[in-house]
């Protein structure tokens, strides 16, 4: 072990270096279950990605189920204003790219309620009814297609749909804005930035991901269309409504979150369903019953958050380490989604596991996800879609994004006889 300048010593498990995060997640799974075992609180070097090095000693990580909910579950002392990733980054990139992803109460809160409130029942209807059209639409394309790659095709289709059309986004744009959402999370991928610098790839995205949504909320404003991204501009709370930034911020942050999540685990999925055919089977034989049950299994099994960073905002004594005030804790959420003393054969596929406490949606606290209904509406009917209408559909093996944010599906390989 090194020493580092406070005294304290690195563990000899390694996570910080760009190649441990460019392993499959099965390999850094079996890294992380030896910490989760013996000290499910270890100290590590800073993250060294392609972003600014933290100007840090070393970061905390938290691997065990029971410390990454415990931590969500109290942002008075493990703050997210200060930052959500592995790597530092400016203030301004910070607001602009994580809305109250990013913030802690009141700020949060209030934030959170002001964008709640445009989400009436009415809306809420309406958003599984299209959710259920596009399902059907994707799949009519994948037979007509026959073959391909089933991110294209089928994965990265329906929650970007779903988003756009949900806001109201003009179709003309939503490509545009759902290639820049797609470079948010891959600045660490030599591929996507092909050449550019990190910190210049995510800065590009992030400035054209803002140019549309704050254009976009400006012709709402001008001109409401009933749509959620009308609904947003006129939604108030205790006399407050949002700046232009705010939904800008917000508009990034959707573009980004409600991408990721359905995008990647309808993917890792429908692998899964390949490996253990039982499950499909299973599901088949009662999908209607057991579908609710099975998406919960569904993004425990995929974890496609893999990362997200607190800050510890006073010295506080934790899983018998003494932590700082400004340290840095960071949540392994695939870690404690294959946690044994919570999970019964962790690493199996079961769509009947129940209860399943799984953190796929970022812990139990204020922060849990805003959007997981719309998620899991989403995968219900493009699974609904897949299972009964092509049973003979095969997929190759997964090329994987590099990144310690995401676990993120770039292509699979499909074939329908």
């Amino acid at each position: 072990m090194t020493s580092t300048l406070i005294g304290r010593q690195y563990d000899p498990l390694d996570i910080s270096e760009l190649e441990f995060w460019s392993r499959t997640a099965e390999e850094r799974d079996k890294v992380f279950e030896v910490l989760r075992h013996e000290r499910p609180l270890s100290w590590h070097r800073p993250m060294k990605g392609g972003l600014l090095t933290p100007d840090i000693d070393g970061i905390w990580v938290a691997t065990s189920h029971e410390l990454i909910t415990h931590i969500s579950r109290k942002p008075e002392i493990f703050s997210s204003a200060r930052g959500v990733t592995m790597e530092d980054l400016p203030e301004d990139v910070l607001e602009a790219a994580s809305s109250f992803l990013g913030m802690d109460d009141p700020k949060h809160n209030r934030l959170r309620k002001v964008i709640s409130s445009a989400f009436t029942p009415k809306r809420v209807a309406l958003i599984r009814d299209q959710i259920h059209s596009q399902a059907t639409t994707i799949v009519d394309d994948l037979i007509a297609a026959g073959e391909g790659d089933f991110v294209t095709l089928v994965s990265k289709r329906l929650p970007m749909w779903t988003i756009y059309e949900m806001l109201g986004l003009e179709e003309d744009l939503r490509e545009r804005a759902a290639f820049y959402a797609e470079e948010m999370v891959a600045w660490n991928d030599e591929d996507v930035a092909a050449g550019r610098q990190p910190m210049e790839l995510l800065n590009d995205a992030l400035v054209q991901l803002l140019i549309i949504g704050i254009e976009f909320a400006a012709r709402r404003r001008a001109d409401p269309c009933g749509d959620l991204m009308s609904a947003l501009v006129e939604a108030e709370v205790d006399g407050e409504r949002l700046t232009d930034d705010e939904i800008g911020a917000f508009f990034v942050l959707l573009s980004v979150a409600g991408n990721d999540t359905t995008r990647n685990t309808t993917t890792l999925i429908t692998k899964a369903f390949q490996d253990f055919p039982d499950q499909r089977e299973l599901l088949m034989s009662d999908f209607d019953g057991q579908i609710a049950t099975a998406v919960e299994e569904f993004v425990r099994f995929a974890s496609p958050v893999v990362t997200f960073r607190r800050t510890v905002t006073e010295d506080v004594e934790l899983a018998g380490q003494q932590l700082h005030e400004g340290d840095w804790v960071v949540l392994v959420y695939p870690s404690g989604n294959r946690d044994d003393a919570v999970f019964d054969r962790p690493h199996e596929f079961d769509i009947t596991r129940n209860p399943n406490p799984h953190v796929g949606f970022g812990g139990r606290g204020p922060h849990f996800c805003m959007g997981n209904f719309v998620a899991k509406i989403q995968l219900t009917e493009i699974f609904g879609q897949l299972l009964h209408r092509v049973p003979d559909l095969r997929v190759g093996e997964p090329e994987y994004l590099t990144g310690c944010l995401i676990r993120s599906v770039k292509s699979m390989p499909c074939t329908v006889n």
